[in-house]
């Protein structure tokens, strides 16, 4: 019970900070619900799991990229922090997600703290690694880091920076996560290095994060950028390099999409001729304006992502859980029907052949002679009935249960996210219940109308987009219209801002500092 109210608790929690920044976010909270408790009723789920839970409801912005393309120095740049360590060779081999907190000190917190918080990305992500790299799941620190920053701009977002990327190199379980926040991600920074724009490593982030991605549906939120430009001033052939890194782009499929050359202002090669440093710097700035803008808009990318897990579950629940408990008891009442078929035919005919040995057949009809000499009369026979009875019954579920372990581990090799072998078991195991008719054939919880709720979760997504559209869009060209805007932040990131060392305690979104600005 105490599980129960701390899910709810934490739901009613998430609920009442998005009434806050977007009223149709909370509406879709209801529709989690909604889809938890006909997972409840399947098995599928217990009373502490929740759907809502297992995704992340901030805002993620990843930065991919290879060695040396200055992911880093770009995350300081925009934060106005030297919060990340920077160099030409490869300076952190790890996942950093970085959390806004009102915190004066810096603190970094081991992967653990990710992988056991659902509130993060990363929530259970050593049973994944595990799955790829046995024994790997344990060490789940070596690849994963939580790590604080006060800056304003990081307020209610999360930001993940990743190690430099070479698919040679780089480890399965790398890869693995490297996926993992490509799926979950509203934005991906994807870096190259335009000193090195035709490296070995350049071709391996091209196969693994450009031709992997240009047929996602939600491909537009990548966006791949050319860092370093300046190190072409001298030679002021920034066209030419720039094109020749598009022209790279386009033979891994990638026609259309947002492409930038940038540089950071804190490592610029120095430009002597003003003219050239002048148009470097325009160029600069207004490729940069456009990145951090869409950084500023992520919030709108997430409203969208989190209808589009919602509707994605609900899709998942009808078209594949409910299709797999239902296989499993076809195949499970098969199988016990075969198996009674055999054992309870095989001690019938047994018993036939010695009773015709035995020649306690006259005709047609059979007589017992020890019935006759039964002490007790018809209680003893009513006894013997009871017992014979209770043995077939005994045989029986042995027979149920047995099959139910049976088809219940051949099924789950067939489920290949680890992570939802345990629901698949919890489902199984509930609908082989002993109180289970075997000709049952559909799940528990499952009739006409759980389909129809199922199907008005379905409908309510499209519903949800057309708010979320109303409150970005105008197509009446109503002069009264007012975009409802998300939660409020600092604006663009300056290039002047002095850098500055702050850091803080992990809170992606602190309410009580808030509430005192307020």
């Amino acid at each position: 019970m105490f599980k129960k109210s701390h899910i709810n608790q934490r739901l009613r929690e998430l609920k009442k900070r998005l009434k806050e920044e977007n009223p149709v976010l909370s509406k879709v909270v209801d529709s989690f619900q909604e889809l938890d408790q006909i997972s409840r009723r399947l098995g599928y789920f217990d009373k502490e799991e929740s759907h809502a839970i297992r995704t992340s409801w901030w805002p993620l912005i990843s930065v991919l990229g290879i060695y040396s393309s200055g992911k880093s120095t770009f995350i300081n740049h925009y934060l106005h922090q030297k919060l990340q360590a920077t160099g030409n060779q490869a300076v952190d081999d790890k996942f950093t997600v970085i959390c806004f907190t009102n915190d004066d000190k810096v603190r970094v917190l081991p992967g653990l703290a990710l992988d056991a918080d659902p509130r993060f990305p990363f929530y259970k992500i050593s049973q994944a690694i595990e799955e790829v790299a046995e024994g790997e799941g344990q060490r789940i620190d070596s690849y994963l880091q939580l790590k604080t920053c006060p800056s304003e701009l990081l307020r209610g977002k999360i930001l993940i920076d990743s190690p430099g990327f070479d698919a040679d190199a780089q480890r399965t379980s790398t890869l693995r996560i490297t996926d993992h926040i490509i799926d979950l991600s509203d934005l991906v920074l994807v870096f190259f290095d335009a000193r090195h724009p035709e490296s070995g490593s350049m071709r391996d982030t091209l196969e693994h994060l450009v031709s992997r991605t240009i047929n996602r549906r939600d491909s537009n939120k990548f966006i791949y950028v050319l860092n370093q430009i300046d190190s072409t001033a001298l030679e002021d052939n920034t066209e030419e390099v720039f094109a020749s890194w598009q022209r790279a782009l386009a033979q891994y499929g990638l026609t259309a999409g947002s492409c930038y050359a940038v540089y950071m202002p804190e490592v610029a090669v120095p430009i002597e001729d003003e003219m050239v440093r002048a148009r470097f710097e325009n160029k600069r700035n207004s490729y940069l304006g456009e990145i951090f803008d869409r950084i500023e808009r992520v919030g709108e990318e997430r409203a969208y992502r989190i209808v589009g897990i919602l509707e994605e579950t609900a899709q998942t629940l009808e078209q594949d859980i409910v299709p797999r408990i239902q296989r499993f008891l076809s195949k499970w009442r098969r199988k016990v029907l075969w198996l009674d078929g055999i054992i309870f035919g095989g001690m019938l005919v047994a018993l036939l052949v010695v009773s015709i040995w035995g020649g306690y057949w006259s005709g047609f009809s059979l007589k017992l002679p020890f019935l006759d000499n039964l002490p007790g009369g018809s209680y003893t026979l009513f006894g013997i009935v009871a017992v014979l009875l209770l043995s077939i019954g005994y045989v029986h579920y042995t027979i149920r249960r047995w099959t139910a372990k049976r088809t219940t581990q051949k099924l789950l090799k067939e489920v290949k996210d680890s992570e939802l072998q345990p629901f698949y078991f919890r489902a199984f195991k509930k609908n082989s219940s002993w109180y289970r008719s075997i000709f049952n054939r559909q799940p528990i919880g499952w009739s006409k109308r759980t389909h129809r709720r199922l199907a008005t979760v379905l409908e309510d997504t499209n519903a949800y987009i057309q708010k979320l559209n109303d409150m970005y869009t105008n197509p009446a060209g109503d002069k009264t219209f007012i975009p409802v805007m998300g939660p409020k932040t600092s604006g663009k990131t300056p290039t002047s801002k002095p850098w500055t060392n702050n850091s803080a305690e992990t809170d992606p979104d602190n309410d009580d500092q808030n509430k005192a600005e307020q």
